[in-house]
């Protein structure tokens, strides 16, 4: 009987009554939700996100609750009384200024003499010389290698027997040799230098891009208007090239923040206060002088540098619809 009640109400949806329409409605509703795309996928990026979540911004956040306590790596962290006495020491410390001034200075001069040296490779380049793509991957060759790789090459080139000193006392230019690693007046100098070595090949190809999607009717109307070369590129072609310059500086900065394994494998934890850099402070205070609070709060303000240079790029590539 009611298989038959069931049978005239599915050929009659008249006959239904309203809580049966309000539940057939639900279930369809639950249906769709259910073959939804979003719920189908779930197995495919909810366990990454959620293991995301815990690892890395789960992990962030503790940091910067550690960072608010006295914790020495011993014991549990006292939770209950945060105090912000590990950023008020730091303006006071000498190796924390140090290495916050010479970080400063990698990201200016690293990321700026990077860009220059770049452009130029790519206009170059671009000028269709021979053997245009032997010396592509000569240029980029270098930035495939890892930091550890780069410092182990640079610490031979630099070398008080190294190469660099032996060409100059071969060129008659002994008296410019030096102690390239041990003088303080140097050694920042030498891990730009090597860091400029490793990524304007990067550059180039970045610029190179941008100089092959820029459509030749440019070239053509500024020759017609008579423009030199000089103004034709100063003019003409490096503004359009805008996009390439700052998503490249993006990408520079945040490997020079990233610098550690390259200042270590060359110096140690304890470049000095000439080549020291907050990545380097952070893991000599949390690992070597087990400073386990006050490590945490260089990393913060690590962390806020990282943001500070992605953050805008990304709310302005968020703006133009490219994430």
């Amino acid at each position: 009987m009611d298989s038959l009640r069931n049978s005239l109400r599915r050929l009659n949806p008249l006959s239904l009554s309203t809580g049966d329409r309000e539940r057939e409605s639900e279930d369809a509703a639950f249906d769709r939700i259910r073959r939804s795309d979003f719920v189908e996928s779930m197995p495919f990026w909810l366990p990454p996100t959620l293991l995301v979540l815990l690892f890395v911004y789960g992990a962030i956040g503790w940091n910067v609750a550690i960072s608010f306590t006295g914790w020495s790596g011993l014991g549990q962290p006292d939770y209950t009384n945060f105090t912000l006495e590990m950023y008020r020491q730091m303006p006071g410390d000498p190796d924390f200024v140090a290495s916050l001034r010479n970080t400063i200075a990698l990201l200016i001069a690293f990321t700026g003499v990077s860009l220059v040296v770049g452009l130029a490779l790519a206009l170059l380049v671009d000028r269709k010389i021979r053997f245009e793509n032997t010396f592509r991957t000569i240029y980029l060759l270098p930035m495939a290698l890892s930091f550890v790789v780069t410092a182990i090459f640079w610490s031979w080139m630099y070398a008080s027997d190294g190469l660099i000193n032996t060409t100059l006392g071969g060129l008659g230019l002994g008296w410019l040799a030096q102690d390239w690693l041990g003088d303080p007046r140097f050694k920042l100098a030498a891990v730009i230098v090597a860091l400029i070595w490793q990524f304007s090949g990067y550059c180039m190809i970045v610029y190179l891009a941008g100089l092959r999607s820029i459509p030749s009717a440019h070239y053509e109307a500024a020759r017609i208007d008579g423009a030199s070369t000089l103004k034709l590129y100063w003019r003409v072609i490096i503004p359009q090239l805008r996009s390439s310059t700052v998503g490249a500086t993006v990408v520079l900065m945040v490997f020079a923040l990233k610098a550690f394994d390259f200042i270590y494998v060359m110096f140690g934890t304890n470049p000095g206060r000439s080549a020291d850099i907050l990545a380097v402070t952070m893991y000599r205070e949390a690992f070597s002088a087990s400073e386990w609070a006050y490590g945490a709060a260089i990393a913060v303000v690590l962390f806020a540098l990282a943001l500070t240079i992605i953050g805008p790029y990304a709310y302005t590539q968020y703006k133009r619809g490219a994430l």
